[in-house]
């Protein structure tokens, strides 16, 4: 007698593995300013049943924008991006859209990178480098509502998290609010107060305001400082 071929075959082989796609597989957008790595990830993801990419955004403010006029579960968003981080996009999405999945995908194996990932909603931190082996397990972690920490950073973040609590040190604060964290990314990507006053609706006024509270706050003297600032904390690539 031959094997059942078709549907059915599929459908048994999905409920043996426990990852059957059922009638609406996880709808995901991605955002990466970077083309190539896109099609690489979406690769990844469309290969398996129960994932789908339905967007795709090339920087924070257009996965934001996206996130809310397409019906998606999940969102897998670089941390590194033009306009908005990944961060601060997480951020935004979690007040907008608080039932909305989050990943954060990065090249960058860094401790409070993946603090303030969590602080900002999102579920898992999944590392570039090692996408093809953790990204789907991520998102399939994600959907049931469980976070997800590479098996290799472990380690390394409860070591890290031991030894500030051994030594009575709290995880460091942000040195700079968000509404400041979003101007100084924008004015480090050489925007002008106008640029910036009509990205965010704000009056370019505001935007100097802020501007030379950050000064002020970081104790720096001009755009170039700022810039250097940014890069330093991975608001912006070198």
């Amino acid at each position: 007698m031959s094997s059942p071929t078709g549907p059915t075959a599929r459908q048994d082989a999905d409920e043996d593995t426990g990852q059957g796609s059922g009638p609406n597989p996880t709808r995901i957008l991605l955002a990466d300013d970077h083309a190539l790595v896109r099609g690489g990830v979406r690769l990844i993801l469309d290969a398996e049943p129960d994932l789908t990419v339905v967007a795709e955004a090339a920087d924070g403010a257009e996965a934001v924008a996206l996130a809310r006029s397409t019906d998606v579960d999940l969102a897998v968003l670089d941390i590194s991006m033009p306009r908005r981080t990944g961060l601060q996009a997480a951020r935004e999405l979690s007040r907008l859209r608080p039932e909305l999945r989050i990943l954060i995908l990065t090249m960058y194996d860094n401790e409070q990178y993946f603090f303030e990932a969590l602080k900002a909603g999102a579920s898992g931190y999944v590392l570039k480098s090692v996408a093809d082996r953790d990204l789907v397990e991520a998102c399939r972690a994600a959907v049931r509502d469980e976070p997800f920490i590479c098996p290799g950073a472990e380690k390394a973040l409860i070591r890290t998290y031991l030894d500030r609590a051994e030594r009575g040190r709290p995880l460091p604060d942000r040195a700079v609010t968000e509404r400041e964290e979003e101007i100084l990314k924008l004015v480090a990507e050489g925007h002008s107060s106008k640029e910036i006053g009509d990205l965010l609706v704000i009056s370019p006024k505001t935007v100097e305001r802020h501007r030379a509270n950050l000064l002020q706050k970081l104790g720096m003297r001009d755009r170039l400082e700022l810039t250097r600032y940014a890069i330093r904390v991975g608001l912006i690539e070198p």
